[in-house]
């Protein structure tokens, strides 16, 4: 006959056993573990400056948010961006914009493009899926976009893979749980 306490006592420690294994540690490998960690989250953030100032964009990817794009782009695609200010905007083009008063940047296509004389463009957008422009968007008085507004331009995309956003942002226990698995397996991860 075994008894219950008596069955989990053979196995190995499990990474649930946080705590446990990070008094296991002695102080050096724990300094290891959060200089390792550390690095990590420096490097992800150096990639990242580093494709702001290649793209000229100040957010070099993107994810779509709505179905306003369909067909052409689906809620949950990522997007590349590029924003150099020499190139000029057309019509057609997919571009990524922010208006005053919205945090979330919007993604549709420039409908229509005027310039004038001295060089200044404004255009205006809509979704591929909704009926009407977006001047109900823009903030109020507002008409047309300028070069001002936009945070880049469509340049490629990979579908679906955002849609691990997308479920973060509208389940934030699931955010908070997957970041705290994957700091606790950077910290305890040992070295072989």
């Amino acid at each position: 006959m075994v008894r219950a306490g008596a069955v989990g006592a053979h196995l190995p420690a499990s990474g649930l056993d946080i705590f446990g294994d990070l008094k296991k540690m002695n102080k050096r490998q724990l300094y290891y573990q959060v200089l390792n960690f550390a690095m990590i989250v420096s490097s992800a953030l150096m990639i990242w400056k580093g494709l702001i100032v290649l793209t000229g964009s100040e957010s070099p990817i993107v994810v779509v948010l709505s179905g306003s794009m369909e067909p052409a782009f689906h809620r949950g695609d990522l997007l590349f961006l590029t924003n150099f200010r020499e190139d000029p905007i057309r019509a057609g083009e997919i571009v990524v914009f922010k208006v005053e008063g919205r945090d979330i940047p919007i993604v549709h296509r420039v409908i229509k493009v005027h310039e004038k004389d001295n060089g200044d463009i404004k255009f205006l957008t809509k979704g591929d899926n909704n009926e009407v422009d977006d001047r109900g968007l823009y903030k109020e008085g507002q008409n047309w976009l300028e070069k001002k507004d936009v945070v880049g331009r469509a340049r490629g995309f990979l579908p679906y893979v955002g849609m691990v956003t997308i479920i973060m942002n509208d389940y934030p226990k699931f955010k908070y749980a997957l970041l705290a698995v994957m700091g606790a397996y950077v910290l305890l991860k040992r070295e072989s």
